[in-house]
């Protein structure tokens, strides 16, 4: 990872989210200000698992010209190590483990966030990884499942095993995401890994971004549900490292940003020949609740009892076609970004 970082600002990456960070996300965020490097959705790894065709072609088919690493999430030693090296035979910059998805439906059968339970499973899967991959091993944690005084031990871990990388959700897995992010502990794994670490947890803007790096002398930020509301956010953190002004979208922008993001998951689903009307627009709107909450009322009350193409236009023409800014981050409290405000200090 080390020669994926840049000298003039620290390294910015699009976070893996399960269900959103598909090829189609990635091109529209890439034409807004693409990020150093991507990771895909995590490949679901068992004994009898193969890889998912739609999360490899945001390897095989990105047009961004960004280094794509592919995520695992298992806990069977052996068959994520056939994965890792299946994967291997494709253009990937590298295998990362999840150790982070807190999703109850993971975290039951011990893997993501859930395999921190039992830091000696993580030892050896890590061990048995770092063996087996030929290339770049990364990892992306919690702190730690309940307590984040649970991150020293975890850090012996990867330490150990020399990983080439580490990406660190500053909660624990119970945190979910409601709670401020433990800084200190990615200030901590930023003094004591060998490997670049990347800050993730609560950026949401230029100024809790700039605020989280500084804090933590971090090598980079990834960003997660903060570019789904702004995908601009990796050209304005580029900017605001570089010292040049920040685009700054308005209303009129987010609705060019949903019509095209339409279009492109339109795309995929017809290459999968499975594009159904009803289920499309079920899917924007599970993406829209992260961009509409604290926007608009109005907007967030109607765009979810849409049911049509017709309908989803025309809730979007009325309710955005505006030329005002869009403000530049939720409000205090909301239940989709906690504690920034505990960042900002």
């Amino acid at each position: 990872m080390k020669d994926f970082l840049r000298e003039d600002r620290p390294a910015l990456v699009l976070a893996p989210m399960q269900d959103v960070t598909d090829l189609p996300f990635m091109r529209v965020v890439g034409r807004r200000g693409v990020p150093d490097w991507f990771v895909t959705e995590y490949f679901r790894v068992h004994g009898d698992s193969r890889l998912d065709r739609g999360i490899l072609r945001s390897i095989t088919e990105n047009e961004t010209g960004r280094p794509v690493f592919a995520q695992l999430i298992g806990r069977e030693v052996e068959a994520m190590v056939r994965t890792a090296r299946e994967l291997e035979g494709y253009a990937v910059a590298g295998i990362d483990l999840n150790l982070g998805c807190p999703a109850p439906v993971v975290c039951r059968k011990d893997a993501g966030g859930g395999l921190l339970r039992n830091p000696a499973a993580v030892d050896g899967l890590i061990g048995a990884l770092r063996d087996g991959v030929r290339g770049r091993f990364t990892v992306k944690t919690r702190v730690g499942f309940e307590r984040a005084e649970e991150f020293e031990g975890l850090l012996e871990i990867f330490r150990k095993h020399g990983i080439d990388g580490l990406s660190v959700h500053g909660r624990t897995v119970a945190d979910r995401y409601q709670t401020p992010v433990h800084e200190w502990a990615v200030a901590r794994a930023v003094e004591v890994m060998e490997c670049p670490v990347i800050a993730n947890g609560n950026v949401v803007d230029v100024e809790t971004g700039v605020a989280y790096q500084a804090r933590t002398g971090a090598a980079g930020l990834m960003v997660g549900r903060g570019a789904i509301r702004n995908p601009w956010i990796f050209g304005q953190l580029d900017g605001a490292f570089r010292g040049v002004e920040v685009f700054r979208p308005t209303f009129r922008d987010l609705w060019d940003y949903i019509l095209e993001l339409w279009e492109e998951v339109a795309r995929e689903a017809e290459w999968f020949e499975r594009f159904e009307e009803l289920g499309h627009v079920q899917r924007m709107k599970r993406t829209l609740v992260y961009m509409a909450h604290g926007l608009d009322e109005e907007f967030e009350f109607r765009i979810r009892r849409v049911r049509t193409r017709a309908e989803f236009d025309e809730v979007c023409r009325e309710c955005l076609d505006r030329g005002d800014e869009l403000p530049v981050r939720p409000p205090v409290g909301s239940k989709l970004f906690c504690g920034f405000e505990e960042l900002l200090g």
